[in-house]
């Protein structure tokens, strides 16, 4: 089987304060990113046609694509975080964090020894690469053993010492870790643990604004979801919105929440399957495709908003997210093109196979899916990696 599912929704479990993944936070958090020239809310697209053929009432997805012209939604969290270090560090006060505060000329200069250094693959290296140098700091970028070149270039290309390592992701974060503590350089990184967890909040916080949007878009057309499958790699991403959603539509009213994972990097289904207090890991290499989300320990803030409120935990194979990508790529009737990466497709490639493929019929039962459900996915980035999206699609060829 191509998918593997936990159903958590059953379980007795404690709730997670969500304040401060919320409405209230959301909205400040937004005003920050609004502050940026290039800010622009992107767009939330509905599809009618491919809705029909799998026989469900709506299919909406939020393409981050062209956030902040990062081709990924990573940066608003890499750029709050840095935004919220720099005013830390000098004393700015919340409501005066603005980029144009920020990118004073009196505060540039009190900035030039700061360096920013993170572990990545690919594309939150990218949002901290990209905001370190709008704000005058240098930043350091270290990438897992496989990386794509592309990626490595990008982030090269907004100033980056980047480089890829010999290791994985978790052995990556651990080396920028190290790097931070010898050089004194600032560490930003949405993997959070015992010690480390203000930054992590703070990228968690900045996407927000992506949840906070698709709300909006999909309460202005008057549509309420009944179901959000969310993409994890540490699960910060996938925590921060979950909280969002709890508090914007409340305990009572809120949607099914199923969380989808690369079935060689699974760490958060491992550990909700496990089902022991305990966070499980996955070692050694990962060789998903699905690149975004090669990542083995769980983020110790989103494994415990998913633990109290995820209600199915999924693990995939590459050939699933394939299948998103083409979807998206090749749509039917008037619905329109989506340019969708591998980690941005895992969700509606998740969501079409367990509709199309009979296989799957009790795990289809299990998520309440059925001809009246409202599903909201979000494309998390587009063809960061060229080569393998025109392998993927143009080609037809399968993962490798």
């Amino acid at each position: 089987m191509e998918i593997q599912a936990v159903y958590y929704g059953g379980k007795e479990r404690r709730s997670y304060p969500v304040g401060e993944f919320g409405v209230r936070r959301a909205k400040k958090v937004r005003v920050f990113h609004e502050s940026f020239p290039e800010y622009e809310a992107t767009r939330l697209m509905a599809l009618p046609a491919l809705s029909e053929r799998l026989g469900v009432g709506g299919i909406y997805v939020k393409d981050e694509s062209t956030r902040f012209g990062l081709n990924a939604f990573k940066v608003l969290g890499g750029s709050y975080s840095i935004g919220r270090c720099i005013a830390e560090r000098l004393g700015i006060l919340e409501a005066e964090l603005t980029f144009g505060r920020l990118s004073d000329w009196e505060v540039r200069k009190r900035l030039e020894p700061l360096t920013f250094v993170t572990a990545t693959d690919g594309n939150h290296g990218r949002g901290v690469a990209w905001t370190a140098g709008r704000l005058g700091a240098k930043s350091v970028v270290l990438m897992p053993k496989g990386s794509a070149a592309e990626r490595l270039g990008n982030i090269r290309a907004l100033g980056a010492d980047a480089r890829i390592t010999d290791w994985n992701y978790d052995d990556t974060v651990r080396e920028a870790k190290r790097l931070s503590e010898e050089k004194g350089w600032l560490l930003v990184q949405d993997t959070a643990w015992e010690g480390y967890e203000k930054i992590p909040t703070w990228i968690m916080q900045g996407y927000t604004t992506m949840a906070l949007e698709a709300a909006e878009q999909l309460t202005a057309e008057k549509i309420r979801p009944t179901h959000i499958f969310l993409q994890a790699g540490v699960g910060a991403m996938a925590g921060a919105v979950t909280g969002f959603f709890m508090d914007y539509y409340g305990t009572g009213k809120r949607p099914v929440i199923a969380v989808v994972e690369p079935d060689q990097a699974d760490c958060i289904f491992r550990t909700a399957k496990a089902s022991d207090g305990k966070l499980h890991f996955v070692t050694g290499e990962m060789n998903s495709m699905m690149a975004g989300l090669c990542c083995g320990e769980p983020c110790t803030i989103g494994w415990k908003i998913l633990e109290a409120y995820a209600d199915h935990f999924i693990s995939i194979s590459d050939r699933i997210a394939a299948k998103g990508m083409r979807l998206l790529a090749k749509p039917m009737g008037i619905d329109p093109l989506i340019v969708s990466g591998e980690s941005g497709a895992a969700t509606i490639g998740t969501v079409a196979e367990i509709l199309e493929n009979g296989a799957y019929a009790q795990l289809k039962e299990k998520l309440g899916l059925d001809e009246t459900s409202q599903i909201l996915c979000i494309s998390t980035e587009g063809d960061t990696d060229k080569e393998n999206y025109c392998r993927i699609v143009r080609e037809g060829l399968d993962p490798a």
